[in-house]
This record gives structure tokens, sequence and C-alpha cells, in this order.
């Protein structure tokens, strides 16, 4: 079963790959429950007609036991200006939501897709295995660096291959040039510096050109996160960078940033530590001591 925290526009596109493609149960958790039940039989209508799933909705935490994947998407409002406006609400939240997780269904797989994800992830992690918690938006920014790229030299987004994203899912996001490439050929052979650096530019306020245009993303993360529920439900290993807890990958511990990692149903089985540049590492340490701030900020709304 997959349980879905949130009845938002993510939480509900989420849930509509998930039924319409019969992955799995659905069941859809928020804190009006009339809104999760509504959900719920709007989407009953998108079940395949051979497929032997079924969405319900309610309030009730207690239900989410046995869930093998739980997907948080609840949030108190969006953020404006940065990821972490709404960082001191959401903490609050999390910690609910968390000991709720803990006490129903502590072996779940848990998929955080609330911002700011680094924080939320890592604050979570403290209340299940952490394996089991990973943040999902690295793998969304990576999206976007492919699409920027594909934009950038004229052709569709398949002849990009290896375009990662590491670090805060933020501003200061790190798009890694030295390992994308464009038919075979690494991009930083193709790229002048200018270009390299309206590219990470565009990449890390992606964002702020859909809060202009259609308010935010929704179908970029929903389908995403569907990819790493979808690999743990059917037991495929899946390589995507995600936030998870670093304990000394990269020169970094005690905190969550977007790195490369393998997913299946036994959680995150291995984080890759792949080679880059210096002026990379120097990006991702500044990165790093972003997302350590936040954290101390949050730990301190928690104390």
């Amino acid at each position: 079963m997959i349980s879905i925290i949130g009845t938002g526009r993510v939480g509900s596109a989420i849930a509509f790959l998930c039924t319409s493609s019969g992955l799995d149960d659905v069941l859809l958790v928020n804190r009006t429950e009339k809104k999760a039940i509504g959900e719920a039989l709007d989407l009953a209508n998108t079940i395949p007609s051979n497929s032997s799933i079924s969405v319900m909705g309610t309030g009730n935490y207690s239900k989410i036991a046995n869930s093998d994947v739980i997907i948080i998407a609840a949030s108190i409002g969006e953020h404006s200006a940065a990821r972490t406006d709404m960082m001191s609400e959401n903490t609050l939240m999390i910690k609910k939501i968390m000991q709720d997780i803990a006490k129903f269904a502590p072996e779940s797989k848990i998929l955080i897709v609330t911002n700011p994800v680094d924080v939320l992830t890592f604050l979570a992690s403290k209340y299940v295995i952490q394996k089991n918690t990973i943040g999902v938006a690295s793998s969304l920014d990576s999206s976007r660096f492919r699409f920027l790229l594909a934009h950038q030299f004229g052709t569709d987004q398949s002849h990009i291959t290896d375009a990662l994203v590491m670090g805060e899912h933020d501003d200061s996001m790190v798009p890694i040039f030295s390992h994308a490439k464009f038919g075979g050929t690494n991009v930083t052979e193709l790229l002048d510096q200018n270009q390299i650096d309206t590219i990470t530019s565009k990449v890390r306020f992606y964002w702020k050109d859909l809060r202009s245009t259609k308010g935010s993303s929704v179908y970029g993360i929903a389908k995403n996160t569907f990819d790493i529920a979808k690999a743990i439900i059917n037991n495929k290993s899946l390589e995507t960078p995600a936030s998870v807890l670093l304990k000394g990958e990269y020169g970094f511990e005690n905190l969550c940033m977007g790195v490369p990692i393998t997913v299946n149903k036994h959680g995150i089985v291995k984080i890759h530590q792949i080679p880059i540049t210096q002026n990379e590492k120097d990006q991702l340490c500044k990165s790093a001591n972003i997302i350590k701030n936040n954290i101390t900020q949050a730990e301190k709304l928690l104390s």
C-alpha cells in the first residue's frame, strides 16, 4: 500500500499516477478528511479495469499501518522567496506526522516532498530507519537540468545523459556539468563559462518561472516521486539523485542533501560517490553549510 499524506495538487497528482497505472492500493490522508475522501472518489475512476487496487481517503493516521511507502506531500503553505520560507510551520508539521508514522508504520519507506526538503528529510530520519527516509527533489532538479541542456543544444532530452544536480534543493543547488553529456560528449567541452553560469542560474531559479506563470511545480515533482515509489513497490533498482542522510560521503555528515543513490524495496541500498571537479566540490561545500544552518534553526524550533 502507498499512503500519501497531503491531498493538495502535488499529493493528488502523485496519487493519480499510482492509481491510473494500477501500481498499488492508495490511501490518501488529509487533515481535512472530507477532502481526502473526495479525491479518492475521483481517483477511483482512474483505476484500470483489469486492476484489483483500491483507493480510499481518511483523516485517521492509524490506517497507514502496513504501508510499504508513505509519501509526505503536505504543507502549511507555499514559499514565495525561497523554499525555506515555510520552514517554521512545516518543521512543526513534520514532527507531528513523523510521530504518527513512527507509531503506526515505522518500517515504511518514507518519501519527503514537502519543502524545505533537505531539512525535513533530516528531521524525519530521526524517527524511523534512516535508510528508509528519502527526500525527493534533486531528481526534479536534474530533470530541469536535462531540459535546459537540451534547449541549449537544440535537441530533445533523450540526447542528454547523466545530467545530475546535487546539494540543496534551493538556490545553492549544484548542477554537475562535469558529469553531463550530449550525444556522448561531455557538455563542458561544448559550453563556455558564460553559458555554464547562465544554465546554472536557470536551474536554480526554474521554480520562479513556474511561480510567475502557473503557480508551482506539480507534474514534475509528482512524476519523480512516482518513479521512486514504483521502484520500491516493484523492487526494481533505480539510480536517482535524492536527499539522504550522509555519513562522510563527499566529506559531509549529519545532514541530508541531494546525491546520487540506488533505491529498491529495501530503501537506500547505495550512495554513489562520483568524481566531481574542485569547483563543484567548493559549491557543494557552500550548499552543505547552508543546509546545516537551516537544520540548526529547525532544531531550535523543536527544542
